[in-house]
């Protein structure tokens, strides 16, 4: 990913990182037989130590976190090594990108406990349980605020208000064809126009200057002018990131300000759903096993918003007040059927590639 605001948050969240070798991806491992689950992931997964070690306490496995870059690299890692996994358990596949690992086989059947605390609009692999829904966030156009006041313009609020000239040459999106929010931004305008309009929309935001980068980092932290990481030192005050931004930058202020000072265009959102699931031919399998009933659980459902800023899908678990203080809540997210995204994705990547960025 890559991806989101949790990039911030890996900088001032205490993340475990214990990256294991290949050849040692769970079962036995280190010294009195202690036991070893690997998690593969990408780059922005994080967990309070207290957590992990709650996990190790209660099952005798020790958490190996293997990081392998975006979710998109993470997933075609995955894919190549099918089989013959890295690890037990993957971490980080969303809804855009799920279609490509369970037709290639990639994971092995397993109902996790507590999935019935989970929507079953979010299962999206209800019949076979391959994956299991983790967590959700929405992708938007976030705002900065200091910028619009002071241009005392109002900040865009739909699609339609990004092609405006007032918005001209302000708004930076990471690259569809490398970015999870890129694409997730890319799906969104797919299902406002549809297949005959999404492409003249976008003819009409490359002539009123949208740039692209190929990350998220880039575009946020580098060219987004309300960025805390970047320290405002962009000069596009509108960016593609998630509805749970806004939090991220007043993590560490004090005192901490009436409202966060990015805000987010609602109408321009697209829901993304995160997935874990037991890879086929793990070392560890009752290891793996085990770890996804965790990562289900009510405690480590709750430590996810202010370590990696998504929203738990468990219907009981609690967000705290920092996040729904400063996030947004975004009740009528885009969004597109799986089947539809397999069946066009790489042909719109293809099509937008040659629209926007060649």
């Amino acid at each position: 990913m890559h991806k989101s605001a949790r990039h911030t948050a890996a900088a001032v969240t205490v993340v475990l990182a214990l990256v294991g070798t290949l050849a040692a991806c769970g079962g036995e491992s280190g010294s009195g037989g202690s036991k070893t689950v690997t998690l593969v992931t990408h780059d922005s997964f994080a967990a309070s130590k207290s957590v992990l070690k709650e996990f190790t306490k209660k099952t005798g496995y020790k958490v190996d976190v293997l990081r392998g870059g975006d979710a998109g690299a993470a997933v075609n890692q995955a894919v190549l090594n099918k089989g013959n996994p890295q690890g037990d358990v993957f971490f980080g596949v969303d809804n855009t990108l799920l279609s490509r690992p369970l037709d290639e086989g990639v994971f092995a059947p397993y109902r996790a406990k507590d999935l019935d605390k989970v929507p079953e609009k979010l299962q999206l692999d209800a019949e076979k349980h391959r994956v299991t829904p983790i967590d959700t966030g929405d992708i938007c156009v976030n705002y900065d605020r200091a910028y619009f006041e002071k241009k005392k313009l109002d900040p865009p609020r739909t699609l339609d208000d990004l092609t405006k000239p007032a918005y001209k040459n302000l708004l930076v999106t990471p690259n569809a064809a490398t970015s999870s929010p890129g694409l997730g931004f890319l799906l969104a305008t797919v299902d406002k126009y549809g297949d005959d309009g999404w492409q003249d929309y976008w003819k009409k935001l490359r002539s009123n200057g949208v740039e692209v980068t190929d990350g998220w980092e880039q575009a946020y932290n580098d060219r987004f002018s309300g960025s805390r990481g970047g320290k405002g030192k962009g000069d596009r005050p509108l960016v593609v990131s998630y509805a749970s931004s806004p939090p991220v930058e007043v993590l560490d202020k004090k005192p901490r300000p009436a409202q966060a000072p990015t805000g987010i265009a609602k109408d321009t959102c697209f829901r993304q759903t995160e997935f874990a699931g037991l890879l086929k031919g793990a070392g560890n399998e009752k290891g793996g096993k085990a770890l996804l009933d965790f990562l289900l659980s009510k405690r480590f459902q709750e430590d996810m918003p202010l370590q990696m800023f998504v929203n738990p899908v468990r219907d009981d678990a609690e967000v705290p007040e920092l996040f729904t203080k400063y996030g947004e809540t975004v009740d009528d997210p885009a969004a597109l059927a799986p089947e539809r995204i397999a069946a066009h994705r790489e042909q719109w990547i293809k099509s937008w590639t040659s629209l926007v960025v060649k």
